[in-house]
């Protein structure tokens, strides 16, 4: 969803997770103490009282401050009353540092075309099979109730924008949703750049992270699953 298609009436859903209030933790720093404290997830959502959303790899405490390990490498403190709350990620991530443009990919219809385009343009078209997977199943005639066109379900301003003259046609239509795409992830991280693509870029520079939009989370999800699942073949 090149731009924002949620409703109005989408009010923000807060997720279940670890609110770290002085009893958590203290709590948790006295399981470090004694060594006992559970393995932390493959990955977790770190919810700041700014309303920032972090993807991070994992966390620690270290006194009264809280140290994210970020998935692409490096670290980042503060202080542990910057957190509102840790919730673990099931998102399947991608293997850092492996180039999957390089490797065979399976049958798709349109397959072809969009690994030729999503390649000519830079952008892994693994990522753009996932996009076109939860956005139109690779349905080049769908069209959604907000009126969100073709492959990559383009709205009439993106089609615009990127001069498409016919949305419905795959060339186009793929052209520009990938440029689009790539225009995203020069701005933003892989999972604010797919926000960005359902929910739009005002909504995640005004939430500074992924909107708390039930539907922009759970595609966001949907698209890093299956962009995960495909690294992994």
């Amino acid at each position: 969803m090149p731009t924002s298609r949620l409703g109005s009436s989408l009010a923000p859903r807060r997720r279940p997770g670890t609110r770290l209030g002085r009893s958590v933790r203290i709590a948790a720093l006295a399981a470090l103490s004694v060594g006992v404290l559970p393995a932390a997830a493959a990955a977790e959502l770190v919810f700041l009282t700014t309303g920032r959303t972090l993807t991070v790899q994992s966390h620690r405490f270290d006194g009264d401050r809280i140290v994210l390990k970020m998935r692409g490498g490096g670290e980042i403190t503060c202080a542990a009353s910057a957190v509102d709350r840790i919730a673990p990620d099931d998102v399947i991530a991608p293997e850092a540092g492996r180039d999957a443009r390089d490797e065979a990919l399976v049958p798709v219809p349109y397959g072809e075309m969009i690994d030729q385009a999503a390649n000519r343009i830079g952008v892994d078209p693994r990522l753009v099979r996932a996009v076109i997977q939860v956005e139109s199943a690779y349905q080049a005639s769908a069209r959604s109730r907000k009126g969100a066109m073709g492959l990559m379900q383009l709205m009439p301003e993106t089609a615009r924008r990127y001069a498409v003259a016919d949305p419905y046609d795959p060339g186009s239509n793929v052209d520009a949703g990938i440029r689009h795409l790539k225009s995203l992830l020069d701005r933003f991280e892989l999972s604010l750049a797919i926000a960005a693509y359902n929910a739009g870029e005002a909504a995640v520079e005004r939430f500074r992270g992924i909107p708390p939009y039930a539907e922009t989370q759970n595609y966001v999800r949907q698209v890093l699953r299956l962009l995960g699942s495909a690294s992994t073949q």
